[in-house]
């Protein structure tokens, strides 16, 4: 699968379980680490862990894998690789206090979704 097939499969899996904030970050110029970053918020720690949910499981129907995964069960701040896009859930307060899209911003390359 490519980076922006799971982009858009991790997008749609996100907004089915209500990610409020969703943005997309290219940052395929600005580190080896993904191509993409998707960027969402939570209101509590259970839906943190049912976004996380749906998104692996989509990517899995799809014929991806997700490669790691950290923070699911706390629900404060998840983090889904899947390779080419790194998936962020952020409860509301973490989000805010982290704003990690601040380092990644460059020009156009952030889109809210």
């Amino acid at each position: 699968m490519t980076s922006e097939e799971i982009l858009e499969i991790v997008i749609k899996a996100v907004k089915d379980k209500k990610a409020k904030e969703v943005v997309k970050i290219n940052v395929s110029q600005k580190t080896i680490l993904a191509d993409y970053f998707v960027i969402c918020d939570a209101q509590s720690g259970s839906q943190v862990k049912a976004i996380c949910e749906n998104a692996e499981e989509q990517v899995e129907k799809a014929g991806g894998v997700v490669l790691r995964k950290e923070g699911v069960n706390e629900g404060r701040w998840a983090v889904l690789d899947f390779g080419g896009v790194i998936c962020h859930v952020f409860n509301s307060e973490s989000r805010e206090f982290y704003r990690i899209e601040r380092l990644w911003v460059d020009g156009d390359n952030i889109e809210e979704v």
